[in-house]
């Protein structure tokens, strides 16, 4: 594996950091992994179009049934004149 260093990083994000691992209840360093590894899976996601990650994630909800009650009606907007 890859080591990476990092210099000069304000106290404040250091102490942010030192927050969040123990939130999760794991070290700095893991916790750093940890956004990294999220950070370029996330970069790598948005190459699939937005759409097919919708779908994707809902699939498995049972959402697939048509709106028979707005087949062939005429959608308008709300009327706020009133």
């Amino acid at each position: 594996m890859s080591q990476v260093v990092v210099r000069n990083l304000e106290d404040g994000v250091k102490a942010g950091l030192k927050k969040r691992a123990s939130l999760h209840g794991w070290s700095m360093e893991e916790e750093a992994r940890q956004i990294l590894r999220n950070a370029v899976l996330a970069d790598s996601a948005s190459s699939i179009p937005l759409g097919s990650r919708i779908a994707a994630r809902f699939a498995g909800c049972g959402l697939d049934d048509d709106l028979p009650e707005l087949h062939g009606q005429i959608i308008t907007g709300m009327d706020f004149s009133s």
